[in-house]
């Protein structure tokens, strides 16, 4: 499987997750109370204040909100002030179409690329019509091949869905739903660093064995931690910044913003 090489100069490369921005096509669009598209560009701000040089960004999923070809070169405008490649994969709100055609013009859309040491691996878990994800065949032979073909490189794969239970109710319901496919996959490969994904709108640091789970912060409107029903949270929008090493260890840390305050609407009873 031929990946598009990134160049690092350094022994380590610095990874930037952007997650769940949920943009409309228009100006000003919300969800639940907040204006995504001014907590996106906050968040960009903080990145570039924090993170003087990004290797690569990688926004992994639900970037758009109604699945318009304009939200997500609305999502280009914004978050591509941040210097650096960008790769995307979809989450269950998006479009696949509309982000194809946003990204006609670049690589964003292709779904392995090395860079230092690593390979990253974006995966497609959309189920068309549905909350839930799922890694059909064609994805689950694009992780065995990528796998495979680089054993020399510490890998990391990313996705939407959470392919692990995370302790909350209504989430768990509506994570990936063929977990025990991925994993079956990647138990047959050593080279596996860590896992990364979005759709839980919070911090999420665990391990499975040697494989590193991580889940990021949205963009925009929160989720709270351990609820049995939809629940908004009051933390801040943010991003996950990734220090990705040559011997395949890796650091990670969440960064938020501070001074948004907005009014949740508490009129969206679900997801």
């Amino acid at each position: 499987m031929s990946a598009a090489p990134l160049t690092a100069v350094e022994d380590s490369v610095l990874l930037v997750q952007l997650t769940d921005s949920h943009l409309f096509a228009e100006a000003g669009g919300k969800l639940l109370g907040m204006d995504t598209a001014e907590s996106l560009e906050r968040v960009v701000d903080l990145v570039l204040e924090e993170q003087p040089k990004v290797d690569l960004v990688l926004a992994t999923g639900d970037l758009s909100q109604d699945g318009s070809v304009a939200s997500y070169r609305r999502f280009r405008q914004l978050a591509e002030r941040i210097p650096a490649p960008f790769r995307w994969c979809p989450g269950n709100h998006d479009e696949l179409a509309a982000m194809r055609e946003a990204t006609r013009d670049s690589e964003m859309m292709l779904p392995v690329l090395d860079i230092g040491g690593w390979r990253v691996v974006m995966l497609d878990t959309l189920v068309s019509g549905s909350v839930f994800g799922f890694l059909d065949a064609e994805q689950l032979v694009l992780l065995e091949r990528a796998l495979a073909e680089a054993p020399q490189h510490h890998v990391l794969v990313c996705l939407h869905h959470h392919p692990v239970t995370i302790g909350s109710r209504w989430m768990d319901t509506i994570g990936l739903h063929n977990r025990e496919q991925l994993f079956e996959v990647i138990d047959r490969h050593s080279n596996v660093r860590a896992l990364l994904w979005g759709h839980i709108h919070q911090e999420f640091d665990d391990r499975r064995g040697a494989v590193r789970l991580l889940a990021s912060p949205s963009t925009g409107v929160q989720f709270a931690p351990g609820s049995e029903d939809f629940q908004v949270d009051s933390l801040a929008p943010g991003y996950r910044w990734l220090r990705l090493h040559a011997d395949g260890s890796l650091d990670t840390g969440v960064s938020r913003v501070s001074g948004i305050d907005f009014e949740i609407d508490y009129s969206i009873k679900g997801y």
